[in-house]
Order: structure tokens, then sequence, then C-alpha cells
């Protein structure tokens, strides 16, 4: 799938509680201006896309409430998202399962940010990125471990491509329920298992994954 630019939607007109913003407000003293917080989801799965999401929130209508994505119930999330589309510019890319099998899961994901970045429809001057893996950029770069729990814009960035992802893999259940998508959107679980030893790979599992190649050799 290539990078899709989100359009910048009009906000509710009421400045939320600016939470987490210590990280880019010190930017902002030295100079920076724009602000891109960078993440991505989806690198353990055994099957569907890696997604990643760059954000570059308002300060003054930054939402309330943004942690990492794994840490708010779906409704929670839900919800974030909306806001954040509101109130920052967004850009999204993600990387099929085939593009995973034929790079490695570290090339797609680093890949991903990059065209994340690139879909924004503003130009940052630093991005921040969670980890301490990051891709090649064309402007200045700091990775910071655990940064989805500690720095607002990449917690914006992991809430953005959670949702984006889990919903294209809520699609994929549609077609194919055996696996249990819609609950484990592709991820390791019992039922997950079972359904790939029972019914073999679905066209959107990776096959270069352990489980998944072990049931291919078969």
């Amino acid at each position: 799938m290539d990078a899709i630019r989100l359009p910048e939607r009009l906000g509710l007109g009421l400045a939320k509680e600016r939470l987490g913003l210590a990280k880019e407000r010190r930017l902002l003293r030295v100079g920076h201006r724009v602000i891109a917080g960078i993440d991505e989801v989806g690198r353990g799965p055994l099957a569907g896309p890696v997604v990643a999401a760059a954000v570059v929130l308002d300060l003054r209508r930054a939402p309330k409430g943004l942690a990492d994505s794994k840490a708010l119930t779906p409704a929670e999330r839900e919800a974030l998202f909306e806001e954040i589309l509101a109130a920052a510019e967004v850009g999204v890319a993600s990387l099929s399962h085939e593009e995973v099998d034929r790079l490695n899961i570290r090339r797609a994901s680093l890949l991903a940010m990059g065209r994340a970045l690139a879909a924004l429809p503003c130009r940052p001057d630093i991005a921040l990125i969670d980890g301490n893996d990051p891709p090649d950029l064309p402007c200045p770069v700091e990775a910071i471990v655990k940064g989805d729990a500690t720095v607002a814009s990449i917690a914006a960035a992991s809430i953005v491509a959670k949702v984006v992802r889990d919903r294209m893999m809520r699609r994929l259940h549609e077609r194919f329920p055996a696996y249990g998508f819609e609950t484990n959107v592709g991820y390791r679980s019992p039922r997950h298992l079972a359904a790939l030893t029972s019914e073999g790979p679905c066209p959107f599992h990776r096959r270069s994954f352990a489980p998944v190649r072990g049931v291919c050799a078969v």
C-alpha cells in the first residue's frame, strides 16, 4: 500500500489540557518549529501489513490523555484517533505482508516510517522516533526508547498507526474469519495458531515468519 495523506481537519474550538508536551516545548525553545513524532505498529504479527504514522501536534490543541497505544482500550484509541486528526498534521504509510517477506520486517518498518514522514502535508525540521533503531530521514532524528509512553507526539503516532492497522485487520477478518483477526489483529493467539494448522495460511500471512513458514513447508 502506498503512503496516504490524511487532510488536516478543523478543531473543536476549545483547547485541550496539554499533557506530556515537555519534550516538544524544549525543542521549540532551541529553535525547532515543526516537530514530528513517528511510530510503527505490526512488527510481530504473523499476518497483515506493518503500518507507520507521523504526527505533528498543534501544542495548543494537543488531545488530553495521549499515551502509548498499548496502554489504551480500543474505545480510547478510537476517540483519540479522531481528536488527533482534528488537531494535528498526520501522515500514514503501510507496507504489505509481501513487502515484509521480501525486505524483512526491520527494513519494512524503517521504510514505512520514512514514507509516513513523506506523507505529512508539512516538512518537519526534526523527527522523534520510538525505540533505538531510527530510519534514515531527510531531517534530524532523535530516537527515544519508550518514546511512545513518554513523548506526546510519538504517543499520538502510535495511536494513529494502531487504529489504522487494526481497522485493516478487521476488514481481513470478514474475508478470513477462521484466524480471529478481529481480536488478535494478526498476532499469535491459540485460535490463530490452531487455524494455521487446520486451514493453512491465508493470502495475507507472512511466509517468512517461522510459524507460517513451518506450515507452508509441511
